[in-house]
């Protein structure tokens, strides 16, 4: 790690790439628009001293509603450089969640895409001091019209004196298991994720393209097209709109990309859209060197397909929100599918049981890692904050097993485990198995009483063409004990449109539990 001063300000990410002479390299394709370093650094700096103007004060909020256009980079850095804490959120959520932001953060300003403005001002109308709003990609009234803030003032702002472990930026849970919480971010946490991941797993460089169908809101997709790129002096390719596959390989085409990041459920979902089309995955993907995943367990199916498809390999891994990205990864040198990999220089993790006790290699239990990039704590949490984060080490929530190679493969949610005549089962074992099936386009596994008894319940999302049936249902069951354990198979199995998902691709088992609102409306199913 190189040394960092103790005052240390985190959009100097910026001004690296200027003292460089890169100012007039791209670092950002949008549609047609392009943004050379010096143009996102004049854009970032003129919006630092209006949001000085507008009365922002120094660690006060700003709530961020942001599609991925030059928009988010700007408003993410400008509120850091002056001093103050950005709160990018899900663009994807209603009015309710908008105000529970605000209400939570006391934000007294929000950057809202117009494309979302409706939403926020519902969010806001009866609060008591509701934010001021600044609309990004468009105009309305009642609103400072984000477009005018950038066309005038100094082109130049010296970043706030901020320690390096002030708070800089929040990012809230995606809320898959309760409300979400504001993980706190301090000013020296992206660099330690540049200088461990960016540096030593993806080697990224100026010369390298990134495009992430994985939103900025979240905290793989900010690090993956904003953080690394900028740190690097590469160009990020954003796309303001859903990660739908015929959009998605159409910005690839035309910006041909050199390392994709995908969640795997996108990856499926891709596949599936190429299957009759392999001239647009060549078209698309010519110029990868490599693709990443995460938010979910990658299966080894949908890689061995991905590599087939488009000759590129997928580095699967994990990290979260506390941990700003990734810290347990394959790489191109030591590669398991199926597996998350080892952890990432800079990163230590240990498998521990009910009482934090080390488990032997081949032992499952829950995943503890510790890293200088983990949030400090949570906002308004205190009781979780000190359940989480365990001095140097967090408690992820994970149910994991490491094998004699240091490698660590995921089982699941530590909530998501389910126990059958006394021995533990990973859903994921059960998810991969079902998901190597034909007839199968995803499937989510979870435990359920019946008549007293626990038994495991697959929740199948079926390929286009296909119907569920008794004697379908016969066949899957038949082909997963002929793939696991025999007590692993699943006993009941539920046909479904589709699975409920957070927006980083994480299956919600919970809601299929009926733990929470929003449960799968089930089809037919039938027991053995």
């Amino acid at each position: 790690m190189t040394a960092m001063p103790e005052r240390y300000n985190a959009s100097l990410l910026l001004d690296r790439n200027l003292e460089a002479g890169r100012g007039d390299k791209v670092a950002i394709y949008c549609e047609d628009e392009r943004v050379t370093y010096g143009d996102l650094l004049r854009r970032v700096s003129r919006l630092g001293h209006a949001l000085r103007a507008l009365g922002l004060r120094r660690e006060e909020r700003v709530l961020l509603v942001l599609n991925d256009t030059p928009a988010f980079p700007v408003s993410f850095f400008a509120a850091i450089r002056a001093g103050a804490v950005p709160i990018p959120v899900n663009t994807l959520l209603g009015a309710a969640d908008y105000r529970y932001f605000v209400a939570d953060s006391g934000a007294p300003i929000a950057v809202v895409d117009a494309q979302h403005l409706g939403k926020v001002r519902e969010a806001v109308a009866d609060l008591p001091e509701p934010p001021r709003l600044i609309v990004a990609n468009g105009r309305s009234e009642g609103a400072e019209a984000l477009d005018d803030l950038l066309a005038a003032g100094p082109d130049e702002l010296t970043p706030a004196d901020t320690h390096r472990d002030d708070p800089a930026f929040w990012l809230y849970s995606s809320g898959s298991t309760g409300r979400p919480k504001g993980a706190v971010h301090l000013q020296h946490d992206i660099l330690y994720t540049c200088e461990t991941y960016a540096r030593d797993v993806l080697e990224i460089g100026e010369g390298d393209v990134t495009f992430s169908a994985s939103k900025l809101f979240h905290a793989y997709g900010l690090g993956n097209n904003l953080s690394f790129p900028y740190w690097a002096g590469a160009t990020a390719v954003l796309h303001p709109g859903p990660p739908a596959p015929p959009a998605l390989l159409a910005a690839a085409a035309r910006h041909r990309p050199t390392i994709f990041y995908a969640v795997p459920t996108l990856y499926n979902a891709i596949l599936h859209y190429l299957a009759d089309r392999p001239d647009e995955a060549r078209e698309a993907f010519g110029a990868l060197r490599l693709c990443v995943s995460a938010a979910e367990a990658l299966p080894p199916e949908i890689w061995r397909r991905w590599k087939e498809a488009t000759g590129s390999v997928i580095l699967d891994g994990i990290g979260s929100t506390e941990m700003l990205h990734i810290f347990l990864s394959n790489t191109l040198a030591a590669l398991r599918p199926g597996s998350s990999g080892r952890p990432v220089p800079g990163y230590d993790a240990r498998i521990v049981d009910d009482e934090g006790h080390a488990v032997p290699a081949g032992t499952a239990g829950y995943l503890q890692v510790r890293g200088d990039s983990a949030a400090a704590y949570y906002w308004r949490n205190h009781a979780k904050t000190k359940a989480t984060m365990l001095g140097d080490w967090m408690a992820t929530g994970d149910w994991y097993r490491a094998d004699d190679e240091g490698f660590y493969w995921y089982e699941g949610r530590a909530d998501d485990m389910m126990k059958v005549g006394g021995l533990w089962v990973s859903p994921v074992e059960v998810e991969n198995a079902l998901g190597e099936h034909p007839a199968v386009f995803e499937a989510a596994a979870i435990g359920v009483m019946v008549e007293g008894l626990a038994r495991i319940k697959a929740v199948v999302v079926l390929r286009p063409g296909q119907e569920g049936s008794a004697a379908l249902t016969g066949e899957l069951q038949e082909w997963c004990k002929g793939r696991l354990k025999r007590y692993q198979y699943p006993h009941i199995v539920e046909y479904a449109p589709d699975l409920p998902k957070t927006v980083t691709g994480k299956i919600q088992r919970f809601k299929l539990r009926g733990e929470g609102e929003g449960e799968v409306r089930m089809g037919q199913g039938t027991a053995r």
